[in-house]
């Protein structure tokens, strides 16, 4: 179970357009199918327990008929809660989430190991469990901040071209490299013997089921991740979320009303005005002239619309990621209104 992705910048635009493009070629054309439609917003779903992360994308992209969707970081089966997912020019900027923090709620249960490190796996081996509330609050200190964390055998990680899990099920080991990740926050909710309910803020590519079971490791007890509920990601959060039963009781317009708008992904981003001129040179590629920018990303308007991301390097902007809806000549597809319009 992942907190985000582990690559950064065009690996993980490429990860964003790879899953997008699986799940177009799962909705491939069919005459018998229900016309899709150019749809574009941001999906806030609360994923249940039991379910795939791309079942319940599916499901989702059938409510609304779009032409393309994705989401924006996966949830194993045996997590649940907060899953946004892209529609339409929304799976552009889906990186923006696969790269920002996540918040967990996470049972851990002391005193049993697991052959995945979770309660997916078979039982390994079972040991007593003669900690208290201030033992387990010592050794929480331990994890927090950067720490090297060593990927789990049942992962989705990449090894010679295949995936770790395929790996493991063949039961063959495969050398595992430690890779650093950020803990920004850890904290102890309740202790109810054998299990410890925490609270788990964690940057990109922190697996909390290895968390859970280096827990048990410092307790000298042993444990494995026994449910997994995110509740935050990025600047979204659980409250804001509705689940799939929810959504399907709406009717059309109501469920349509339950999307935000693309540039909701972006709200960590300045925000840059641009006049029509301008904005007709960016949206057909070119650079235009931003001497009193400072570099980064800049999240691009024009008469209040958004246009995509900019990005300003030495008193230049240049597009980076546009709509396609950008030419200032032609008319948005979505039915979402812009963040700050």
């Amino acid at each position: 179970m992942t907190c985000g992705a582990s690559a950064a910048g065009g690996q993980v635009l490429s990860r964003a357009s790879a899953a997008v493009q699986g799940s177009d070629q799962a909705m491939a054309s069919d005459p018998t199918r229900t016309p899709r439609r150019a749809i574009d917003g941001v999906l806030l779903l609360d994923k249940g327990v039991g379910l795939s992360s791309n079942a319940a994308l599916q499901r989702a992209r059938r409510l609304y008929r779009a032409e393309k969707a994705g989401h924006t970081g996966t949830l194993d089966p045996l997590a649940s809660g907060l899953l946004p997912i892209c529609l339409g020019e929304a799976t552009k900027f889906a990186h923006m989430l696969l790269e920002g923090d996540k918040t967990y709620a996470a049972t851990v249960r002391l005193g049993l190991t697991t052959t995945t490190g979770d309660a997916e796996g078979d039982p390994v081996e079972e040991r007593p469990v003669p900690v208290s509330r201030r033992d387990i609050e010592s050794a929480l200190a331990r994890f927090v901040g950067s720490i090297a964390q060593i990927p789990p055998r049942h992962a989705a990680l990449k090894y010679r071209g295949r995936k770790y899990y395929e790996y493991a099920r063949e039961g063959i080991d495969i050398p595992r490299v430690a890779r650093e990740v950020i803990i920004h926050e850890l904290a102890l909710h309740r202790w109810n013997p054998p299990d410890v309910e925490l609270s788990v803020r964690c940057g990109k590519g922190t697996y909390v089921r290895v968390l859970a079971e280096d827990l048990g490791v410092a307790l000298g007890c042993g444990g494995h991740l026994a449910a997994l509920r995110r509740v935050a990601s990025g600047g979204f959060d659980i409250g804001d979320a509705l689940s799939l039963e929810a959504l399907e009781a709406l009717v059309d317009a109501e469920r349509d009303a339950r999307l935000l708008p693309v540039d909701a992904l972006l709200a960590t981003l300045p925000r840059l005005e641009l006049d029509a001129a301008d904005a007709w040179r960016l949206g057909r590629g070119q650079a235009i002239a931003g001497n009193d920018l400072p570099d980064g990303d800049f999240r691009a308007y024009a008469a209040g619309r958004f246009l995509g991301v900019a990005r300003a390097i030495t008193g230049v902007l240049r597009p980076r990621r546009l709509l396609t809806t950008a030419d200032a000549g032609s008319a948005p597809r979505s039915p979402v209104e812009s963040l700050e319009s």
